[in-house]
């Protein structure tokens, strides 16, 4: 690997990690805190700025920082609505196995005060305006390291950059932030969740031009796709998290099969 990857994979790493670690260890703070959060998910992207300007002094040519609004609109409506989609074919799939019942409903408690069919839509405007919160990690993960890991094997690079961002996350499960009832089953199916995820963010990148897209895909990921689903597939009858995590894997990667193998004709600019 070369200097710039290899730096920016010790500073991303290491700010997130050292940061999670006295927080969370040596000051007593919950992970959930805004406080704890921001400085670790900022660590992939101000890893990138220092590469880019100090130590590669490459520039941000081809950073993917324009937002390209008027000629990438297309892949802000699927990034806006994709994850939405998705959820809905992960709940119907849990109401064909017998896993989700309406009658138990709990997604009114992800957003007080609104009626049920309000949240889906109140979520998605969430990820909207959450979406710059995401540039601290795509503009990171698929701005730099995506064009840089592999270079001319987009397969292999999606693969690897999806592979890298799921470790990134691990202290997560070791420090209260999620919880596993089996944590070998559910960082298996939280990594194959970020890997198909990262096919789909890298098609983005290079079919919009800009990582805006992968921002905004990302934050649907957090603040629709993954509440939904937990929302309404978890209970008596659903699925654990662990279950969970693994059926919204096998339909993003179906939804990926098709991105993944065009790769090679993909061209990140």
């Amino acid at each position: 690997m070369t200097k710039g990857p290899t730096a920016f994979l010790v500073l991303s790493f290491g700010i997130a990690w050292i940061w999670e670690a006295v927080a969370h260890l040596g000051l007593g703070w919950s992970l959930v805190n805004p406080l704890v959060q921001a400085p670790a998910a900022f660590a992939p992207a101000v890893a990138a700025l220092v590469v880019r300007r100090w130590i590669t002094r490459e520039g941000f040519a081809d950073s993917g920082s324009r937002p390209r609004l008027r000629a990438a609109w297309r892949f802000y409506l699927l990034a806006g609505l994709g994850p939405l989609v998705i959820a809905a074919v992960v709940v119907g799939i849990g109401a064909i196995a017998g896993r989700w019942e309406p009658s138990g409903l709990v997604t009114a408690d992800l957003v007080p005060g609104l009626p049920l069919w309000a949240v889906p839509p109140a979520l998605g405007l969430l990820a909207v305006a959450g979406t710059v919160l995401f540039w601290g990690e795509e503009f990171g993960w698929t701005g730099y390291l995506l064009v840089r890991i592999c270079p001319g094997r987009p397969r292999r690079a999606a693969v690897a950059a999806g592979l890298i961002a799921a470790i990134w996350h691990f202290p997560l499960a070791f420090l209260g932030y999620v919880e596993y009832g089996h944590l070998a089953l559910g960082l298996a199916g939280w990594t194959l969740w970020i890997v198909a995820q990262e096919v789909l963010l890298a098609w983005l990148r290079a079919r919009s031009g800009s990582v805006w897209p992968a921002c905004l895909a990302h934050a649907g990921n957090n603040f629709v796709l993954a509440p939904l689903t937990a929302a309404l597939l978890t209970g008596p009858s659903g699925f654990s998290p662990e279950a969970q995590q693994f059926l919204i894997f096998a339909v993003l990667a179906a939804v990926a099969a098709g991105p993944f193998l065009r790769a090679g004709r993909e061209r990140i600019n």
